[in-house]
């Protein structure tokens, strides 16, 4: 059964180039019954918006800026998310913008139980991205449609800065979530390490190191082994994890 998602946008505070990009996203966490953009639409600067609303059927909500200096946007976009919550008619809320403001919002929204999704961009607060079940970059989603000429079975990186990108707090979060769930013999069933990852690490995702999926980033990092084992009906490929070796250079075989 698919998730009922709420959608709020910050129109102030996230560009609309790849709006269509973002929505279909969305759309692989569940579905977007709700889509509302808020902002002030007197504004010029918000008139790029204007063009892709009516295409992808988002709602502007109007809120007009009472007092210089002051963001009556994340006001109404917080009084409409609860408003929302207490209606019942979804499970999940997605919260677009960059702004830390909405950081007890999406704290809230999960503690009633909703899943929390956030996009933004790369200079968001940290304090809004761990506050989220899952949070994406929307500079990830500006590459999507170059990837999308790739061959993303490949476990090559789109460039080598990318990989580049992969560092060592990055390879001791993947080693010891590979160690947290693996078995006698090392290994660990990648699926799992997926969603424990995104557990420890909301903003964790392949595509931030160039890679569309999780499996080509685990096979370009020489540290890991990866196996693909057949389900116990032939069916369906399962790929497993371990370490080749100890971080302290002794060998886990």
């Amino acid at each position: 059964m698919d998730l009922n998602i709420a959608v709020l946008i910050d129109g102030d505070n996230i560009p609309s180039a790849y709006v269509k990009e973002m929505m279909e996203e969305i759309a692989k966490y569940g579905n977007p019954t709700i889509k509302r953009i808020y902002g002030d639409w007197t504004n010029p600067r918000l008139g790029k918006w204007k063009n892709v609303l009516l295409e992808n059927a988002i709602t502007p909500v109007q809120q007009y800026g009472y007092t210089q200096g002051k963001n009556a946007t994340d006001s109404a976009m917080i009084i409409d998310a609860m408003d929302i919550l207490y209606s019942g008619k979804v499970s999940g809320f997605c919260i677009v913008s960059s702004d830390s403001d909405f950081t007890r919002l999406a704290t809230r929204l999960r503690e009633a139980g909703m899943q929390v999704f956030g996009i933004g961009e790369k200079k968001t607060p940290n304090p809004f991205i761990v506050a989220c079940d899952k949070f994406i970059y929307i500079e990830i989603l500006k590459n999507q449609t170059a990837a999308d000429t790739v061959d993303i079975t490949t476990a090559k990186p789109a460039s080598k800065s990318e990989v580049d990108k992969i560092t060592s707090k990055d390879l001791r979060l993947m080693a010891t979530t590979i160690e947290d769930l693996a078995d006698d013999d090392g290994w660990a069933f990648l699926g799992d390490v997926g969603s424990l990852l995104q557990k420890k690490q909301p903003n964790f995702d392949s595509r931030n190191y160039g890679f569309q999926k999780l499996t080509p980033l685990i096979s370009s990092i020489p540290l890991f082994e990866i196996e693909r084992r057949e389900d116990s009906k032939g069916r369906k490929k399962l790929i497993y994890v371990k370490i080749k070796e100890k971080q302290n250079g002794r060998s886990r075989k």
